[in-house]
């Protein structure tokens, strides 16, 4: 965990404010009662101090018994980047207590506002940082793939904010639903990978890994260098979330989601 302790930002926003919006993020989570958006309350905001907001409540939640699991990249298409009204991506963290197995059922009383997204997640089976990082680097380190369905929820109670606030929220990742993993085929390309969503057996959404940066692999980069800034890195055996191939969609209870492609096994949430 030292790379969390290496954040550092020297912005125009004192630490004890930041450490005060870290706890009312925590809150927020916890209660299911919203936090107002940071950006509107405090325009200064800048993205390293958000980035240090996500980090301290990771380690506040490592320090409570949770373990590293690996990271999210978030609004890497362009159908998010125009749902959410931003222009580029930003990453969050994920904890073991936010993965659950395909097939489980979600609680919506458990989250405020949660949408689904679709995805090709990968694990690596080496480390990846630094400055230069690339596609094809980032694929020789990643030893196997999966379909994900990521439950997205913001603690704003609303989903009009700021990328600032999105960082500050941990990239608004709340479960991931991981389905099995297959190993990385140099015939496997991700780029045209068509995925489906469907709702209740009726397709919802589709869309192609390549919506994701062109390339999910490029996603996997992206997120190394980003890390790579604060003096972090990808470790063998993270998972990763590259993004969604389309636009969130909202969660209602009795319905049943599925995500599949012709090459990944598929994966499944109920929703109650």
């Amino acid at each position: 965990m030292s790379a969390l302790r290496v954040f550092t930002s020297p912005g125009r926003v004192e630490d004890g404010w930041l450490a005060l919006a870290a706890a009312e993020l925590r809150a927020a989570e916890r209660s299911r009662i919203p936090a107002a958006p940071l950006k509107q309350r405090h325009p200064d905001l800048a993205l390293a101090q958000a980035y240090r907001i996500q980090w301290t409540n990771v380690e506040a939640r490592i320090i409570g018994g949770a373990r590293l699991a690996g990271h999210k990249v978030g609004l890497t298409s362009i159908a998010m980047q125009q749902q959410m009204g931003v222009d580029e991506p930003d990453s969050g963290v994920l904890l073991d207590d936010m993965l659950v197995p395909s097939g489980s059922e979600l609680n919506l009383g458990d989250l405020v506002v949660p949408r689904v997204e679709t995805e090709i997640g990968v694990r690596l089976g080496r480390p990846l940082r630094g400055p230069d990082v690339n596609a094809d680097e980032a694929r020789d380190a990643v030893c196997e793939v999966f379909l994900a369905l990521e439950v997205i929820d913001t603690r704003y109670g609303a989903w009009q904010i700021a990328l600032e606030d999105s960082v500050a929220d941990n990239a608004s990742a709340a479960r991931a639903v991981v389905g099995a993993a297959v190993s990385l085929r140099p015939c496997l390309d991700l780029c045209a990978e068509e995925l489906t969503l469907s709702v209740n057996g009726e397709t919802a959404a589709t869309g192609e890994g390549r919506a994701v940066l062109g390339n999910p692999l490029n996603a996997v980069a992206w997120l190394a260098r980003r890390l790579g800034d604060y003096g972090a890195g990808l470790r063998a055996g993270d998972l990763v979330l590259p993004g969604s191939v389309h636009a969130s969609l909202p969660l209602e209870a009795g319905s049943e989601i599925r995500a599949s492609s012709p090459h990944l096994p598929p994966v499944c949430l109920r929703i109650a």
